[in-house]
């Protein structure tokens, strides 16, 4: 702890920082420490296998079945695809913030962040060290204020000289309290990387209820258009009963039809035996009285 300004130095900035996160219940798709370590690692491997190249959507969709494989305890802590890539995202916002401290430190500051070294490892490659911002800032003030011989100098200079009565530029020594200034800077990370998850959690929530209203507007037109074909399906159905009921009818009154003059002729013929036979018995008793 530093006396003068109430800052942690960077040697024990680790050893100050609590063992624990508090989770925060407000939200329900939080990330643990552990989901965000088995994040980084599956998102990693497959970063690597595609040469540092970008995921497409079955990569980050394998990425979130293995983090459901370990952490999902419910279906409302399940993660999809599209939070798992917000997620890293929103990793490599805070690297950069991280990466940049370090940088600015010559070394002297160590990063506390846990996934700071497994990041540093996949992507740092991607955000180079930046050059320290000192020397231009020291520049500037040199050439912010003019020599005395300038001010002075007899010799006129044209419409120039009316710069000189305008009071010099003065601007405080940079820096005057660098551990004020490092913790201005994390304050503004700190509000970065919240705004930041806030955005990542309503864009999430805000995908998860599209894709929901999306799959429920799916089922409803399904259903719908079921119920159609099983009323088109039972109105064929009737009007094919029908049909075959109609060609039974008129098969047998066909069959009907057919019959009766059948048996009307069958009938005629037996009446005209009958009397075929009728006038030959009578023939017979004729001729033998």
């Amino acid at each position: 702890m530093d006396s003068d300004t109430g800052t942690l130095s960077p040697a024990t900035a680790p050893a100050t920082r609590p063992a624990t996160t508090t989770p925060f219940h407000g939200r329900e798709d939080c990330w643990s420490e552990d989901a965000t370590a088995t994040l980084i690692e599956a998102w990693g491997d497959r970063y690597l296998e595609l040469n540092r190249g970008n995921l497409r959507q079955k990569h980050w969709q394998e990425v979130a079945d293995a983090v459901n494989a370990r952490h999902c305890r419910s279906a409302r802590t399940r993660r999809t695809d599209v939070q798992c890539k917000n997620r890293i995202d929103t990793l490599k916002k805070k690297y950069k913030i991280e990466k940049a401290r370090v940088s600015d430190s010559d070394g002297v500051y160590t990063s506390p962040w846990p996934f700071f070294t497994r990041l540093d490892a996949l992507i740092g490659d991607n955000f180079p060290a930046a050059k320290k911002s000192s020397p231009p800032v020291a520049g500037v003030h040199r050439n912010a204020t003019p020599p005395i011989w300038a001010l002075y100098s007899p010799v006129p200079v044209g419409p120039r000289s009316a710069t000189l009565k305008r009071p010099a530029p003065t601007l405080p020594p940079v820096p005057l309290d660098d551990s004020s200034s490092r913790r201005n800077f994390s304050a503004f990370a700190a509000a970065a990387i919240a705004a930041a998850e806030d955005e990542e959690t309503e864009r999430s929530s805000i995908g998860s209820r599209r894709r929901d209203r999306e799959r429920e507007d799916g089922c409803r037109e399904l259903a719908q258009a079921i119920e159609k074909f099983a009323e088109i399906y039972e109105r064929v159905e009737g009007a094919k009963q029908k049909q075959m009921v109609e060609l039974e009818k008129q098969r047998m009154q066909f069959a009907k039809d057919l019959e009766f003059p059948r048996m009307q002729l069958f009938m005629e013929t037996q009446v005209q035996l009958q009397k075929i036979k009728r006038a030959k018995r009578s023939s017979g008793t004729d001729s033998y009285s």
